[in-house]
């Protein structure tokens, strides 16, 4: 069975992993303006932004792949301890299949009892009595829903700084090109002079 980490519950709108916000660049000639380097090296510095929001998504979509494989588990345990405990005052063990290793099950025939053991992580595991195993789980059935929605949180606000950043992009990008050919026909304009 599996046990969890407790987790700071989110307020709506809360950036708790601070992520830097994207600047949407409303006016790119005045942003253009106050920039160091030119349009390749604010192009650059923007790639290496987006680059970095890319792995932090990237590690995020890791986080809810790993919680949506926990929560299933920590329901199953749930379900095992309320199987037990109804069958708590029983004289008759409880036959059933569990799983070894992937899709390879094992009959078992379980005593009825009031102790159950979890896997807390790092090769622990510890001897809980029903109630308090019930307890754990649920405790920890609720962190994972809340971390889950604290990542899918993240994950929306990490999709919208990263077309920030791609819409920013593209427009100094576009900014640069239009310079070029207005400073391109300026100086053939010159020469024909």
């Amino acid at each position: 069975m599996a046990g969890g980490d407790s987790v700071k519950v989110p307020e709506k709108g809360d950036n708790l992993r601070g992520i830097p916000e994207a600047q949407f660049v409303e006016d790119v000639e005045e942003f253009m303006s106050k920039e160091t380097g030119g349009a390749e090296e604010v192009i650059r510095r923007l790639d290496e932004q987006l680059s970095k929001y890319r792995f932090m998504e990237s590690h995020l979509t890791a986080t809810r792949t790993k919680l949506k494989h926990q929560v299933p588990d920590i329901k199953s345990c749930l379900q095992i301890i309320e199987e037990m405990k109804a069958r708590q005052d029983s004289i008759e063990d409880l036959e059933t299949r569990f799983l070894l290793s992937d899709q390879v099950y094992v009959k078992a025939k379980i005593p009825p009892s009031n102790k159950v053991c979890l896997w807390l992580g790092a090769n622990v595991m510890l001897e809980y009595d029903l109630e308090a195993a019930e307890t754990l789980l649920n405790k920890n059935l609720q962190n994972a829903n809340t971390k889950h929605n604290q990542v899918l949180n993240d994950l929306d606000f990490l999709r919208t700084q990263c077309t920030t950043t791609e819409v920013t992009i593209a427009r100094v990008y576009n900014w640069d090109v239009r310079r070029r050919r207005a400073e391109a026909a300026k100086s053939s304009k010159q020469q024909k002079n």
